[in-house]
């Protein structure tokens, strides 16, 4: 049971009538305006432009989590590294990695282990500081000091009130642990344990507490999980529930928002070298691939095979780069996955990821330099935080940056840009002045374009499939379009392909609630660069016309 379900409990419980929401079908992000909804008609580009017509094999490098390699409806396009012997421990293709087969894992160690749970930038950027700046003077600073110490009580502040919201969480979810399973409880005595299906509710008095809120809880868990069979079933799914959240604020006490955990200890780099390689493990799943294995689907589930759901290219295989732990994403691995991704072949690199700080961005800036070089395009997760990433900063983004050093400021000049970086914001499936996902990050400026991200069916480890939302989901839908691209009209550059996307987008001239407001209206095209949609059947349309007729450009950073 999920942490939106578990709100939609402590909606009943306090009485709040909650709306119901549009629903959206399971392939929605494919459909079309004329099936009624703002998809990237994906399924009308297969059957009217695609259809019979030749494709080449694509390579999308997904750095994220890890994928599940072994899913029933992924399995068939999983990138295999052809010159690499699995398990004989010996790096075969002498490119600094061993047994690398199906990609790598940079948040692993040499003898297995995983990193699971992991700090937020900012943590580690209070923990480096703290025992500088906790005593100092701010009078006696000067210079470079003087700045490091502001970003320092930044940080501070970010991290001890992040702490103390965690522990107000817990100690609310105990309280709403202790009402629910009181209800439940009284519910059972009253009614027993038969199958509930027997069972007639009207025939007890249930309008006393406790009994009467465990009657509303158990409405509202069998409208999402209908086939519990009896009471103790349903205590045993919501106390599972409650257990995970409860988890979940104790990780980030533990790991998250603490700056005394060092998870390199499990991957054993020397972490001062920004530039190091070869760490790391090859195991491509590691011990949470939900969050890799639904961006994997997204872009390349196998298209027509009657299992699961579709991904939006089909030619495409998925090579799996671990980097992104329960936490923040660490520079090093970021520009090392891209180093990666380009050297093996990935012609698109999706990256479903993002942070507030950075402190190793020149790292990754010549990372992605060197993908731009090399006809790499990058797509980019605007990020969940209902921002205006052209005041606020989200990391790693397009804008290259002259200054060396660990720490980053607001400040520093920015030189250049990527000029095969796509930056994507998430789509509402519904439409009118809903358009526009409420959780999404938006920019005139930084962000290039909108796509589905709302209510995305797609894969989950172990053969499973779920819905999951955010501009997680949003960017490797452009991937998939951009991989399908690459594949049916392989002459086409990064730069492009990017310049494809963005122009066949579909404009909306409404206006739309603003993300992270309620009532706030702006218009929708100022939410992005191109104030646009993605839309696959118009990006094959404007790339059957680009054929042969436009100067292949080369790519520079």
């Amino acid at each position: 049971m999920s942490t939106q379900k578990i709100l939609a409990l402590l909606v009943i419980i306090f009485s709040v009538t909650a709306l119901t929401a549009q629903e959206a079908s399971e392939n929605w992000y494919h459909l079309d305006a004329a099936d009624g909804f703002n998809g990237i008609s994906a399924d009308k580009a297969y059957a009217e432009l695609l259809k019979g017509k030749p494709s080449t094999e694509v390579v999308v490098a997904i750095i994220d989590s890890g994928i599940d390699i072994e899913h029933e409806d992924l399995k068939d396009n999983i990138w295999v590294n052809k010159d690499e012997i699995p398990n004989n421990g010996i790096d075969d293709d002498r490119n600094g990695y061993i047994d690398d087969v199906y990609g790598w894992n940079f948040i692993g160690g040499k003898d297995g282990k995983n990193v699971g749970p992991d700090t937020y930038e900012a943590t580690r950027i209070y923990g480096n500081l703290k025992y500088k700046y906790e005593n100092a003077n701010p009078a006696l600073l000067k210079g470079g000091d003087k700045e490091e110490y502001e970003l320092y009580k930044e940080v501070k502040t970010v991290v001890e009130e992040a702490r103390e919201k965690a522990m107000s969480n817990m100690a609310q979810i105990e309280g709403i642990e202790k009402t629910i399973m009181e209800g439940l409880s009284a519910l059972k005595t009253i009614v027993g344990d038969g199958p509930l299906a027997e069972i007639e509710m009207d025939s007890f008095d249930l309008t006393e507490q406790p009994e009467a809120i465990g009657k509303r809880v158990l409405d509202q868990f069998l409208a999402d999980s209908p086939d519990v069979s009896n009471m103790s079933e349903v205590i045993t799914e919501i106390e599972g529930a409650l257990a995970g959240d409860k988890v979940r604020f104790e990780d980030q006490l533990e790991y998250a928002y603490n700056p005394d955990f060092n998870s390199r200890l499990i991957v054993g780099d020397d972490y001062s070298d920004p530039y190091e390689i070869g760490y790391g493990n090859s195991d491509v799943e590691g011990p949470d691939a939900l969050h890799g294995t639904h961006v994997g689907g997204i872009v390349g589930a196998v298209r027509n095979n009657g299992v699961g759901m579709d991904g939006v290219a089909d030619n495409v295989k998925l090579m799996s780069l671990r980097a992104v732990p329960d936490g923040d994403e660490r520079d090093k691995d970021v520009a090392n996955a891209i180093r990666y991704a380009v050297d093996n072949g990935a012609s698109i690199i999706n990256m479903s990821f993002g942070k507030g700080y950075s402190t190793h961005k020149k790292v990754v800036d010549e990372a992605v330099r060197y993908a731009v070089k090399n006809d790499v395009l990058l797509v980019h997760a605007a990020g969940n935080s209902s921002l205006d990433t052209d005041v606020s900063n989200n990391f790693p983004n397009d804008q290259f940056i002259e200054k060396t050093g660990f720490f980053l400021f607001r400040w520093l000049k920015k030189p250049g840009q990527a000029k095969t970086w796509i930056e994507v914001g998430a789509l509402n499936y519904k439409q009118g002045e809903d358009l526009a996902a409420p959780f999404s990050n938006y920019a005139k400026k930084n962000v290039d374009i909108f796509a589905p991200g709302m209510k995305i069916y797609a894969t989950l480890p172990d053969d499973k499939y779920r819905y999951l939302q955010g501009t997680s989901m949003a960017s490797p839908v452009v991937a998939g379009v951009a991989a399908t691209l690459r594949s049916y009209f392989p002459t086409l550059t990064a730069v492009q392909v990017k310049e494809i996307i963005l122009e066949s987008g579909i404009s909306h001239d409404i206006k739309v609630i603003k993300p992270g407001t309620k009532d706030e209206m702006v218009m929708f095209s100022d939410l992005s660069m191109t104030g646009k949609v993605a839309n696959l059947y118009n990006a094959v349309k404007m790339a059957m016309m680009t054929k042969g007729k436009k100067k292949i450009k080369g790519n520079k950073a």
